[in-house]
């Protein structure tokens, strides 16, 4: 009689222990459950390794989602994390608005219009929101998604019925669009790019933060910053940059959402800015 007891009970603890164990361990597995790694590579030894590391340590106490893109022609160093996720873009479509606005009146064999350099002028400088509606509207869905598979970004998608700050962006494509900025190449012409670059250096001073923070001195900066309150996960904070100076070439993307204020995103960007700057310098 003991003995069955015994034996019924070891069959039962022997059940609950694996119907305890079996959850535990499926739940650590899925791909979903742990955060996506940064991923880094390199021509010049021993970066890549550190980037990474200091990428990593400056997010771990991080609330909120973020995506990272670097590309240094420099020394051939790219670093991403979520390069695929996607993002409302806020204000940092506003370069891909100019940039398009460029590329149509290059088709068009035409200079840029007093009235348009005045709002792309705005538009990047001061991030309006009236000039880009306006500079929207007058390119239409059309020559924008044309300059999109143009420039090959994609994975970007226009919002619609005028709502521009809602289209859907990716480091990825974002960094297509910084490389296009900062190189020769067939999509955008050496004046548009110089144009874009120059507009981009002449940002406001208030809205100077973000990918530029812990930018050595003597690189030049141009900077596009977005930032965007909805109901659900929070403030979006986004900064894209060109940095050319101190033997190297390179871009960064930082799109975060999911921040509880809109500092507490410029401060996310920052860190991960930082280690950046400090990191290639170095190198």
């Amino acid at each position: 009689m003991t003995s069955g007891i015994s034996r019924r009970a070891r069959v039962l603890a022997a059940a609950v222990g694996t119907g305890v164990l079996v959850p535990l361990v499926a739940a650590a597995t899925p791909a979903s459950a742990a955060p996506p790694a940064v991923s880094c590579t390199s021509a010049k030894a021993g970066l890549a390794t550190k980037l990474k590391k200091d990428i990593t340590a400056a997010l771990a106490t991080r609330k909120g989602t973020v995506a990272v893109g670097l590309y240094d022609r420099s020394t051939n160093t790219t670093c991403t994390l979520r390069a695929s996720s996607a993002y409302d873009s806020a204000s940092v479509v506003k370069v891909t608005v100019l940039a398009t606005l460029l590329w149509d009146a290059k088709k068009s064999n035409r200079y840029l219009t007093d009235r348009e350099n005045t709002l792309a002028k705005a538009m990047i400088t001061k991030s309006d929101n009236a000039a880009t509606s306006t500079l929207w509207k007058q390119l239409g869905m059309t020559k924008i998604k044309n300059f999109l598979a143009a420039a090959g970004m994609t994975q970007t998608k226009p919002g619609t019925d005028g709502y521009w700050g809602l289209t859907q962006i990716t480091v990825t494509d974002e960094q297509k669009l910084l490389k296009l900025l900062t190189a020769k190449n067939a999509v955008l012409s050496d004046n548009s790019r110089a144009y874009i670059v120059k507009l981009m250096g002449q940002v406001v001073s208030s809205q100077r933060w973000g990918t530029p923070y812990g930018v050595p001195s003597g690189v030049t900066v141009a900077v596009k910053n977005g930032w965007l309150q909805r109901s659900s996960n929070g403030w979006r904070v986004h900064s894209v940059g060109a940095f050319k100076g101190g033997g190297h070439d390179y871009v960064m993307t930082v799109l975060t959402h999911g921040n509880s204020t809109m500092n507490y995103g410029i401060a996310t960007i920052q860190a991960v800015a930082k280690v950046i700057h400090k990191d290639l310098a170095a190198s």
